[in-house]
């Protein structure tokens, strides 16, 4: 008869159970689109107004893929006073959806993507948006920097947020397009 120690039983459940989870996140699809994974961050209750009061929740709702870089509220109180006020009302709605679809890249660009992209290209990447206009990726050590057509940057606070029609990085400023 084999006897074997509890010790050594609660250690093979444990393997057991880690297995089987590591298995079932591995087989994981992210079931949220990104307006819902947006929707459920407290920290970008202003980017979800800035989408609704654009008319960009559909869209954004579709099949994508998207990448979109998501400014935090604290980006959007980095700009001058009044300026969401302003964007946020009906008559400023095509400006509104410039900046945001500025934000927003055709395709799944993960963050293992994008640093590849940028050291193939020697530095830097130059990313279209759905705007049409350019953003410019580089690194600065191990962090993703954006620039904007104005010179502004933001960094990637939280990179790959999974979501059903693409994925979202966090970052810490508003990119303006020319």
């Amino acid at each position: 008869m084999i006897r074997i120690s509890k010790t050594v039983l609660a250690a093979l459940a444990a393997v057991t159970l880690s297995l089987s989870a590591a298995s079932s996140l591995a087989q994981m699809k992210p079931t949220m689109n990104v307006v819902e994974v947006a929707v459920g961050a407290a920290d970008h209750t202003t980017l979800v107004a800035a989408v609704k009061a654009g008319g960009l929740v559909d869209t954004l709702e579709g099949a994508g893929p998207f990448t979109v870089f998501a400014p935090t509220n604290a980006a959007f109180d980095k700009l001058p006073a009044g300026t969401v006020d302003t964007l946020l009302k009906p008559e400023n709605k095509d400006q509104l959806v410039k900046i945001l679809t500025y934000h927003v890249v055709a395709g799944k660009v993960r963050a293992s993507d994008l640093i590849k992209l940028i050291k193939k290209g020697g530095g830097k990447a130059e990313l279209k948006t759905v705007a049409g206009d350019t953003l410019t990726a580089t690194l600065q050590g191990n962090k993703v920097m954006l620039t904007d057509e104005k010179g502004g940057m933001a960094t990637v606070t939280t990179a790959d947020l999974g979501a059903s029609n693409g994925v979202i990085h966090v970052i810490d400023s508003v990119l303006l397009p020319n």
